[in-house]
């Protein structure tokens, strides 16, 4: 049974999944109103190092660079409608080639074309980020995003956080007023 984050909680995966070595972070939602599109999100991963940037613009992976330069983390779903299962975005992470110098490896959601007005995280329900064992597809903890954001167009949803040889994840649910284009740049990428 997958562990049920708040807003700040963290689990250690290797504690909760001893063998885990490769991780999913699902990213899931429903349209507001039922059987409309909606609003097109999009998942992405920023490599951080302990100051908080990435080291460079290959540490960032979005529907524009689906891999890190080092491999180690990879964008492998884009659905730009509801799925009926699975998640509707999914980032990998080999956690045992993550290089060193990585401290965490921020999640975030964002709303594909900020600028339309009226578009927010407001218009999904259900929205949550999954972390499960990759080899197994076994879910080791679950994080359902807070309401306190729904006028924000973009959040930092999660992270992994490497802590003394050991890798949590950890709730975030932080909003960002910005699109994807600001939030990379608050992370130090030059876009």
């Amino acid at each position: 049974m997958a562990i049920s984050l708040k807003k700040g909680g963290n689990v250690s995966l290797t504690k909760e999944d001893p063998g885990v070595k490769r991780v999913i972070l699902g990213l899931n939602w429903e349209p507001r109103e039922a059987g409309s599109i909606g609003v097109d999100l999009d998942g992405s991963a920023f490599m951080l190092r302990a100051d908080g940037k990435v080291r460079d613009d290959g540490d960032f992976v979005f529907y524009n660079n689906l891999r890190s330069e080092d491999g180690s983390v990879e964008r492998t779903t884009d659905s730009r409608i509801d799925v009926a299962s699975g998640d509707d975005e999914r980032l990998e992470v080999d956690l045992a080639h993550v290089p060193p110098d990585i401290a965490r490896i921020a999640v975030a959601v964002t709303i594909h074309d900020p600028d339309t007005p009226g578009q927010t995280l407001g218009m999904v329900n259900h929205a949550f980020l999954r972390c499960l064992n990759a080899d197994t597809e076994r879910e080791i903890a679950r994080y359902e995003l807070p309401e306190d954001c729904a006028d924000q167009p973009s959040m930092v949803v999660g992270e992994l956080v490497r802590s003394n040889g050991d890798w949590q994840f950890r709730a975030v649910g932080q909003g960002y007023r910005g699109g994807l284009a600001p939030l990379a740049r608050a992370y130090g990428v030059n876009a």
